[in-house]
């Protein structure tokens, strides 16, 4: 064997051995992303464990406000919908945009129903409402920590996927940038 062909091999094999490497770290970052996401899961569904118990407490004593606890639940639903499409793809770009969203519509929902309930003292510490809204309010104080650990994930990702010439292994394997919750 000649020696360009020696050389040319070895290139060969490095590239090779490179671009597997690459890949591997891709793969790895991803899946850093989906255990990012299962905390987020988590504190969501601590948090949705008391939607309908506190909103079924509330619907005799707040009989007046009916629209903004069916309007909870709505938006509830909504952002749970949402989060299951994150769950199923973490790294698409549009679910994260739609359960930004719907957060956001859920949050002006709760603010509402927590407000109203801000000025009912007895019932708000009543048992199982007290409890309830403890169980929501613990949920959702995980939840920005959840965020944060999503976010350094993907941005980590998005910044590994950004640096030449990893993007033409990305874009040769069909992995794209991550979107930011």
């Amino acid at each position: 064997m000649s020696l360009p062909l020696l050389v040319a091999l070895g290139l060969c094999a490095v590239l090779v051995f490179w671009v597997i490497g690459a890949y591997n770290r891709l793969v790895a970052m991803r899946n850093n992303i989906a255990d990012a996401w299962a905390k987020v899961q988590e504190a969501l569904d601590q948090r949705g464990a008391a939607v309908e118990p506190l909103v079924a407490a509330l619907r005799e004593p707040m009989a007046a406000e009916q629209d903004a606890l069916d309007t909870w639940l709505l938006a509830h639903a909504q952002a749970a919908k949402a989060a299951s499409a994150m769950a199923a793809q973490p790294l698409t770009q549009a679910h994260a945009q739609d359960w930004v969203a719907a957060e956001g519509v859920l949050a002006a929902a709760v603010s509402r129903v927590l407000a109203l309930l801000e000025q009912q003292a007895e019932l708000r510490l009543r048992d199982p409402v007290a409890s309830l809204t403890a169980t929501w309010r613990d949920g959702q104080a995980r939840l920005p920590f959840a965020r944060q650990v999503f976010n350094h994930a993907a941005l980590a990702y998005n910044e590994a996927t950004a640096v030449f010439p990893t993007p033409l292994v990305a874009r040769s394997f069909g992995l794209s940038r991550a979107g930011l919750i």
